[in-house]
């Protein structure tokens, strides 16, 4: 089945949403104004429950078809926060809040999903419960664990779970996924380097932390290109180095490193983990200074399943009339949370030729979201069919 005809009608109305909550973008777990909004437009639509607070800010909402003797249940998921960025788009619907900006499309996303919501209200054809997620903080702040923590699987009885991320670069409305692992683990790392300062001509006398933190920083890449089989993904990238001097002439008593490593494996992760901390470790004291290194796991690598990622893209071909592979992600994603509890299926829509996510140009591509919210609709209603 092609793009549904009733939502190619709800356009309007649907972009009218997405551009209000795209000029009030709120940040990680403080989407109050976004999270009423959706529950108000869940309750307008007829859905059977809606429940509020779940994982703080979250909403669901409870839409049953005509017939529920399937007993089967689907989630759909979308995230509604937005970035600490700020916009320099100049549309008329910018953001209205200074440092705040929906530059990863979860306005889009959100909207995508209320349209699907109102169209299963309406109609109904479907046989058994769709539960509709509306997530909070996805963007570092693990909403997505924490509504899973809420009991969200549980207590909503939900079976399988799929999500939808736009993508730039890709052609408008087209689709591609992949089975099995697809965005990567998102880890972080604080090292801190502690040295001797001193005066900058008489480096003798000094435990110079910022040589140290070079060494480091050098040394790290070894991660991927001496411990790690080439087959395998890593990534280690050293993000910020802050010294405790901003002088000329002073040679700092410390130095902090920040970062991240992204993997696609396990294995491989606890690996990346261990040679950090030891290569740090080791390092400073090769050159006489105290490193203190610490690895934060964040997000999982997330895992398609591969029946329901084969479910999924059959239901893209239906609507965009192909469904590409998808390429490996070495950004993280955590809908990986919901993944791990439940099975289910996450596919990338094309956003056409725009400016990149987390990017302050970025916009939302309102053309593709009669094909989201027919691809959110379809898994529905051809997964559980009257």
């Amino acid at each position: 089945m092609p793009i549904i005809n009733r939502l190619a009608e709800l356009l309007p109305e649907i972009t009218a949403w997405r551009r209000d909550i795209h000029a009030h973008p709120e940040v990680l777990y403080d989407t109050h104004r976004t999270s009423a909004l959706v529950a108000d437009k869940l309750r307008a639509f007829g859905c059977d429950q809606v429940e509020t607070g779940i994982g703080r800010t979250g909403v669901v909402g409870v839409i049953r078809g005509k017939q529920t003797t399937s007993d089967r249940v689907i989630g759909l998921r979308a995230d509604m926060d937005a970035l600490p960025i700020q916009e320099m788009t100049g549309l008329d619907y910018a953001s209205t809040h200074d440092g705040k900006m929906h530059a990863c499309g979860h306005d889009g996303h959100t909207a995508m999903l209320l349209g699907a919501a109102k169209y299963l209200c309406e109609t109904r054809q479907f046989n058994g419960t769709a539960v509709v997620i509306f997530q909070p903080a996805e963007e570092g702040g693990a909403g997505a664990r924490e509504m899973c923590d809420d009991g969200l699987m549980d207590r909503f009885y939900i079976q399988e779970v799929y999500g939808m991320h736009n993508w730039p670069g890709m052609p408008a409305g087209q689709f591609a996924i992949r089975p099995g692992p697809f965005f990567a683990a998102s880890d972080f790392f604080d090292i801190h380097v502690a040295g001797k300062g001193g005066h900058a001509a008489k480096p003798h006398e000094a435990v110079d932390p910022v040589v140290v933190a070079s060494q480091i920083i050098t040394a790290l890449q070894t991660i991927s290109s001496r411990n790690t089989d080439p087959v395998h993904q890593v990534v280690v990238s050293v993000t910020s180095v802050e010294s405790s001097s901003h002088a000329y002439n002073v040679i700092p008593s410390a130095v902090h490193l920040k970062g991240t490593v992204r993997t696609l494996d396990a294995g491989v992760r606890d690996l990346a983990e261990q040679r950090l901390v030891d290569i740090a470790t080791a390092t400073g004291t090769a050159f006489g200074a105290t490193v203190d290194a610490k690895f934060q796991r964040s997000y999982p690598v997330m895992v398609n399943h591969a029946d329901h990622t084969d479910y999924a893209s059959q239901v893209a071909r239906e609507i965009a009339g192909d469904c590409d592979d998808a390429p490996l992600i070495m950004g993280g994603e955590d809908f990986a949370f919901m993944l791990e509890q439940r099975p289910g299926a996450y596919i990338l829509v094309g956003n056409g030729d725009s400016a990149p996510v987390h990017n302050p140009y970025y916009n939302f591509n309102d053309d593709i979201i009669p094909a989201g919210s027919s691809w959110f609709v379809q898994i529905v209603q051809t997964r559980m069919p009257v």
